[in-house]
């Protein structure tokens, strides 16, 4: 699996509920310029509009060797290609109240096709932020403690 783009700032964010796997519809000179490693996700954000889903405001670039009149909008929406029952659950999981769906990396799958990681989230608050920090800091210090303990035996 290669990443081509990834949104890092998501799982400091938001606490993370159910991930999906999903197509996303492109054109030929999107998919070439993924291909070579120019997008970004980072501003990007998903929206529901007739039954359908979108990726919107993820930024992949005119590719450079592409002519004029071959183009595409770099910011253009980008539809989502999902099972009908993933949609439905993903659109009830948005209408709730504080939910939800961000897009965590972009990846060419063992096929070569590109693929987008999405997920339901909740929006985390300061003070969450700050615990989630602390607790990934006590994991990390307590491995290096497990770790020196073994090297001494």
């Amino acid at each position: 699996m290669e990443i081509l783009a990834q949104n890092r700032k998501a799982r400091h964010d938001y606490k993370l509920l159910d991930t999906f796997e999903s197509g996303i519809q492109l054109v030929g000179t999107e998919v070439k310029s993924l291909r070579g490693h120019h997008g970004s996700i980072t501003e990007a954000f998903i929206i529901e509009k007739d039954g359908e889903l979108f990726l919107h405001n993820a930024h992949i670039p005119a590719y450079k060797q592409a002519s004029l009149n071959m183009g595409h909008a770099p910011l253009a929406q980008r539809k989502l290609l999902l099972h009908r029952r993933q949609i439905h659950k993903i659109i009830g999981g948005i209408t709730r109240k504080g939910m939800t769906a961000i897009p965590l990396k972009l990846y060419l799958n063992e096929r070569g096709r590109i693929k987008l990681a999405l997920a339901l989230a909740v929006g985390m608050q300061k003070a969450d932020k700050r615990q989630a920090l602390k607790e990934k800091a006590w994991k990390r210090e307590q491995h290096q403690l497990l770790k020196s303990a073994q090297h001494k035996d």
